[in-house]
């Protein structure tokens, strides 16, 4: 079995500090590897695998703003595309474009969907679904037009993450600063319960960061403290009391969720989208709906099982179970 991996380009694979898309991309990739199957991925040609390498561009269009996006986009798909008849299956975590080459090439796709940018994109995807297979990453995110061969959800590296049995005082928001991701709750549901905050993770939207999240920043009991690598995240999730994760959209899966329940840490997170799929109720974090019924939360946390948490991850979203999954999608396919 020749696998072709088609990671997007915005950042390296695996990323440096945030890029969602592009880590999953490497935890299959390094899987598979692992698993002995002949996985070549395509990404930056910075990028990083113990499988094979192939790319065309030579940085991510977010870490060089001298690239234009739209053109490593273009050149990226149509080389890999121009490769495939060297493959059994292609593995496309580049959203929707790629579909518009599926029916010029002969070589199966398999399209993992990590959420949908925009309705608009939607009809792309339906015009394209009886030539390939599609992949949900949570049960919540599928659409009802579609035709799916499977949900799996991300599967992360455990090792990256450390149990800790004895967390710290602080509650963690860990994520994008936007409104989506719902800085501003997190803040409001820290001040409330009285607990320090500490926020990480790049700023997404800079006028949203200016309006609802700086004026509330001090050395104290608000920090900011940026982006925060493969190191840094295991600390600071691992010690933290609690992750806060107050969305205000539905989330498809939420990486962040399952690193922190890895070091053990219980999550509380506004119930929408694949949260509930996500959060064991009462014995891996709560589900609430406001920030209220958040800090009513907080005290609750200490009853959580940490260890629990770990082997909730581990059953659920660990990069062996990930492969597993995408394996034997992989095989439905090829027999067909």
């Amino acid at each position: 079995m020749k696998i072709a991996l088609l990671s997007p380009v915005a950042w390296r694979t695996p990323p440096r500090h945030y890029g969602p898309w592009e880590q999953v991309a490497s935890n299959i990739t390094e899987g598979l590897v692992e698993r002995g199957v002949d996985v070549t991925l395509f990404a930056t040609k910075d990028s990083i695998t113990k499988g094979k390498l192939d790319g065309i561009i030579e940085r991510g269009y977010e870490e060089d703003k001298e690239i234009d996006p739209k053109v490593a986009e273009c050149l990226h798909i149509g080389y890999l595309m121009e490769k495939a008849p060297e493959f059994d299956l292609i593995h496309n975590h580049f959203d929707f474009l790629p579909l518009t080459y599926s029916r010029l090439i002969k070589t199966p796709m398999v399209t993992t969907i990590h959420g949908f940018s925009s309705p608009k994109i939607i009809p792309v995807y339906k015009r394209y679904n009886p030539w390939n297979s599609y992949v949900s990453i949570s049960n919540a995110d599928r659409n009802p037009e579609l035709d799916y061969i499977a949900t799996v959800y991300n599967g992360i590296d455990k090792s990256l993450f450390t149990l800790r049995e004895k967390p710290g005082d602080y509650l963690l928001y860990f994520g994008r600063i936007h409104h989506d991701k719902g800085t501003w709750e997190a803040i409001q549901i820290a001040l409330k319960a009285k607990m320090k905050l500490i926020i990480a993770g790049i700023i997404q939207d800079k006028a949203y960061f200016d309006e609802k999240v700086a004026p509330y920043l001090n050395n104290d009991d608000i920090v900011y403290v940026g982006s925060a690598g493969p190191e840094k995240r295991d600390e600071l999730l691992g010690n933290a009391h609690a992750l806060l994760h107050p969305i205000n959209f539905n989330e498809p899966f939420g990486l962040s969720v399952a690193e922190a329940m890895f070091c053990g840490t219980p999550v509380i997170a506004f119930n929408k989208g694949s949260m509930s799929e996500l959060i064991c109720e009462g014995k891996t974090g709560f589900l609430v709906n406001t920030i209220d019924e958040a800090v009513e939360k907080i005290p609750l946390i200490r009853q959580i099982n940490r260890s629990y948490c770990r082997q909730w991850a581990e059953e659920n979203f660990s990069k062996e179970k990930m492969v597993d999954d995408y394996l034997k999608v992989y095989r439905k396919i090829l027999e067909k």
